[in-house]
């Protein structure tokens, strides 16, 4: 490819942004985003409203936005303005991401006074991929009608438990005990009211783990389970697994179709998911939980097929674990519900961050440590459990590391295709080696899953 052809493929700040600095005679950079790494540098911009207006608000990448602060110090509940509001005055001026300029609304603005500690800064240009580096000084003659603050917490001081698992009942212990007016003194699990594994859901167990169980006994589990049995029949009668002449049964869906290790793992997937119901309340930007459910689960279908035959894990179980992996989210809102709104709303205004950041800070412990914690109270497979609990340590080489691993890829590669929530985090190729996947093999992985996103979608309603 020629040089012309390259500096044409690549973005650019949109034309309104350009002319808009070129007025106010401030001289920037354009920088790919891949190579800023400096969070400190980055500002991010979220638009926040209530009942008196929309405000525009300014803070490092390096920080977490704490509401409760903004809250004390503007004496207002503010909260993330709709997408569909942000994207419609984004439109305006064919922007596809809110840019870090006080002077493209006529909101007010604040700002975290950390910003201006920085000789240059970092800010987003409207176009996906491209950043301007400006002075600080230049930064600040836009900020004459904005107000400054300090209202973040920095990361360094937020540490996610992603490598101390034995902590993980006492940090939830602890975190109860923040939010209760209860004194804790019996056992987590008498104290935590969780309901009680199904009847289906355990005798799906008992046979997962029975070298002996055939397709009729899985087949007869699911037929006393009226809703399963519809949803396993429609499962296999989905375009997504084209299969050829009409689905009759719960057994032609399983012998036929689905087979015996899927079959087992799906039924499972989906009682366990209806043990605790899908909150109301979500973060506006989250993809749907049964979405990003399906998702994963495929993405590591595919994954764990294109890993070298004699060192794959258990491919059902690696489905099951992609299923599952985002089940801490359902106890969150179970276990804490009134306090469930606060971490969404935090969510909202923090896109930047991976949630357990938000839970950290809010809660004490992450999504992680819960839904990990109550795969082992069910006594669910110690594979299940680690690939919870160890899911966002692309580093992790512990007990059962390939199945933690294989969710850590899946999610990451999805969020680099915009499906997720939270920043974009780098694959470490130590990752890929591990798994001893290359990354061009495991990119096409994703791209051939999200040719049947459509598909997807439907099978996802299903678990509704």
């Amino acid at each position: 490819m020629t040089e012309v052809a390259l500096e044409a493929a690549s973005p650019h700040a949109p034309l309104v942004i350009q002319q808009m600095l070129d007025k106010l005679a401030i001289k920037y950079v354009e920088v790919p985003e891949h190579l800023a790494k400096d969070a400190e540098c980055k500002v991010q911009a979220v638009l926040l409203a209530d009942a008196v207006g929309a405000l525009m608000v300014l803070f490092p990448q390096s920080q977490l936005l704490d509401l409760n602060r903004l809250a004390e110090l503007t004496g207002r509940k503010l909260t993330a303005v709709p997408l569909d509001r942000v994207a419609k005055m984004l439109g305006k001026h064919q922007l596809a991401v809110l840019p870090g300029l006080p002077i493209l609304t006529s909101s007010p603005c604040l700002y975290d006074e950390q910003l201006m500690r920085q000789p240059t800064l970092l800010i987003s240009s409207g176009e996906p991929g491209v950043l301007l580096e400006l002075s600080t000084e230049d930064f600040r003659k836009m900020l004459t009608k904005g107000s400054a603050g300090s209202f973040g917490e920095p990361l360094s001081k937020i540490r996610p438990n992603l490598d101390r698992p034995a902590d993980d009942g006492k940090e939830i212990i602890q975190a109860v005990q923040n939010f209760t007016a209860r004194r804790i003194q019996q056992r987590l699990e008498s104290t935590i009211e969780i309901p009680p594994l199904a009847e289906t859901a355990q005798k799906i167990i008992k046979l997962r783990v029975d070298p002996n169980a055939t397709i009729d006994d899985i087949t007869g589990v699911v037929e006393t389970d009226p809703a399963l049995a519809a949803q396993v029949v429609s499962w296999a009668a989905s375009p997504y697994y084209a299969s050829p002449g009409k689905i009759r049964s719960v057994e032609d869906a399983i012998s036929r179709v689905l087979g015996f290790d899927l079959v087992i793992n799906l039924a499972l997937g989906l009682a366990l998911g209806k043990t605790l119901s899908l909150p109301k309340d979500h973060p506006q930007h989250a993809t749907p939980y049964w979405h990003q459910s399906i998702y994963v689960a495929a993405v590591i279908e595919g994954l764990t097929r294109a890993m070298p035959r004699a060192n794959r894990p258990e491919a059902g179980l690696t489905y099951l674990a992609g299923l599952l992996h985002n089940f801490g989210y359902l106890l969150l809102a179970h276990v804490f519900p009134p306090h469930f709104s606060l971490i969404c709303r935090h969510l909202e205004v923090n896109p930047h961050l991976q949630h357990d950041f938000v839970e950290q800070h809010l809660l004490g412990i992450s999504r992680e440590q819960m839904g990990a914690w109550l795969m082992r109270y069910w006594d669910m497979p110690e594979e299940l459990s680690n690939a919870l609990r160890f899911q966002h340590d692309p580093h992790y080489t512990g007990e059962h590391a390939a199945y933690a691993n294989l969710v850590c890829l899946s999610i990451r590669l999805l969020r680099g295709r915009g499906i997720g929530a939270g920043g974009d985090q780098e694959i470490p190729q130590a990752l890929l080696d591990r798994l001893e996947l290359s990354r061009e093999k495991a990119e096409e992985v994703v791209t051939k899953v999200l040719e049947a996103e459509a598909l997807l979608r439907e099978l996802a309603l299903q678990f509704h």
